[in-house]
């Protein structure tokens, strides 16, 4: 069997940012699914990766899953990686596992060493965007717990995004978190994502003050650059820290790991190489007792099948990243996305990544071209 063609799709699913899915073709016919992750501003760099890289495709054994990716950074890159590199490498490779479960009418899962767990637990993300005051997000809050949530996460810090931040953001944050879980109760988990954007004076003074709210975790205080500033405010704060959604590659989270810098990584599918890459960045985790939660800001339908398959196999697997904005649309262009039930997913039984995708609804859905966002000036930034 051998790879015809790499195709991507660019569309928009009607919130906040286009998706991006890739089709690798057989000449036996069988195809697979992938997606590469997306962000304003960078979609057509991403599909530009794709359209190059794809042609090198052509010819070569859909099984020859991790040479590809060796000679893609290796020969193709010449050792260069960016996002838009590691997002392309990322879609191909899981439409290249999804082509090989089918040839061997295996679930992917079973093809990494077979299944730790029957079901994979999910949080919501997605249901707090835009809101402004405490109360707003407590009613939001409630609301997805109604729907059978047992953990959401959110950004309480109000933009824009600085490393240094007046305390009226600080307080903000306080008076959000402390509204979210006087809504939801005790037994709900609150996962708290800031983005990387604090210096650690900031990281530690603020979530030493949430942390009596019962945080499950604390994502992103600073950049995974600052592996120590990280392991100091990991010290401090007294909250598992996780981080890993901007790094790429098992040797961009080597330092994270020697330095103490987490109790927890989220590496996502569609960007850091994609699934045996996951898993092999788990691997080494798993080995200096830090657990693995994947990101997955992606659709609802492929990249979260290939993080499912993925976490199946991981002893150190605890929860992982669910977008609710993005079902509705899902539902348009798959009749079988993985859907959870009280804030699981049953791992999918069908060969392969377990989902179809409609290829022509996908072109009824075209990207979106954004305008120039208004980003700040020096007249607009504080003293």
């Amino acid at each position: 069997m051998k790879i015809t063609a790499v195709k991507s799709y660019t569309v928009h699913p009607g919130w906040r940012k286009n998706l991006i899915f890739v089709k690798v073709e057989t000449d036996e016919g069988l195809h697979g699914w992938g997606e590469s992750y997306s962000q304003y501003d960078r979609d057509r760099a991403v599909v530009a990766q794709l359209e190059a890289l794809g042609p090198y495709m052509v010819g070569r054994s859909p099984f020859d899953i991790k040479h590809f990716t060796q000679f893609a950074f290796d020969d193709y890159a010449a050792r260069r990686g960016s996002v838009e590199l590691f997002c392309a490498i990322s879609g191909i490779e899981q439409a290249m596992w999804d082509i090989v479960g089918k040839a061997c009418k295996q679930p992917v899962y079973n093809l990494l060493g077979g299944r730790c767990r029957e079901k994979i637990r999910v949080y919501a993300n997605g249901w707090s965007y835009g809101m402004k005051e405490p109360a707003d997000y407590a009613r939001a809050a409630e609301k997805v717990v109604s729907q059978g949530w047992t953990a959401l996460k959110l950004d309480p810090l109000p933009s824009p995004w600085r490393t240094w931040i007046p305390k009226e953001h600080e307080e903000r944050a306080v008076r959000v978190i402390k509204a979210v879980r006087e809504a939801v109760g005790p037994n709900v988990d609150i996962l708290i994502d800031q983005h990387r954007r604090l210096a650690p004076m900031h990281a530690i003074r603020l979530n030493k003050r949430l942390a009596e709210f019962g945080m499950y975790w604390m994502e992103e205080s600073c950049q995974a650059e600052y592996p120590d500033e990280l392991a100091e405010i990991r010290r401090q704060i007294g909250i598992p820290v996780v981080i890993g959604e901007a790094t790429y590659t098992k040797t961009g989270f080597r330092p994270l790991l020697e330095k103490r810098a987490a109790d927890i990584l989220n590496p996502d599918v569609a960007c850091v190489g994609g699934i045996l890459e996951l898993k092999e960045i788990a691997a080494m985790a798993e080995s200096f007792l830090v657990a693995c939660s994947p990101h997955n800001y992606n659709s609802t339908l492929v990249a979260l099948a290939s993080t499912v398959h993925a976490s199946a196999v991981m002893p150190n697997f605890i929860i992982t990243e669910y977008f609710l904005p993005f079902v509705d649309f899902c539902d348009q262009i798959s009749s079988n996305q993985l859907k959870p039930k009280n804030g699981y997913i049953e791992l999918p039984t069908a060969p392969g990544l377990g989902i179809d995708v409609d290829e022509e609804s996908l072109k009824k859905y075209p990207g979106k071209v954004y305008p120039l966002r208004k980003l700040r000036t020096p007249a607009d930034e504080g003293p």
